[in-house]
């Protein structure tokens, strides 16, 4: 796949990442801590702020690929 795609495509799956990851981790919230005390609402919003970062992780990686070296001859 051309480096080009490679990176419009990972892009794509990064912003979609986080918009259902931001909605899904909304709703839980919502629906599960609605009586909750401040801090967990606190704790949660921190560990789901934070967690969203290991799959574009991996995007990234994928994105950017092996490194092919570079052929120095003349």
């Amino acid at each position: 796949m051309p480096v080009r795609l490679k990176k419009f495509v990972g892009t794509i799956l990064i912003v979609l990442l986080v918009i259902i990851y931001a909605l899904l981790a909304t709703t839980i919230a919502t629906y599960r801590l609605a009586e909750s005390a401040w801090y967990i609402h606190l704790l949660y919003f921190f560990l789901t702020g934070i967690l969203w970062v290991v799959p574009a992780m991996f995007i990234i990686r994928w994105m950017a690929g092996p490194v092919k070296p570079k052929d120095d001859r003349v």
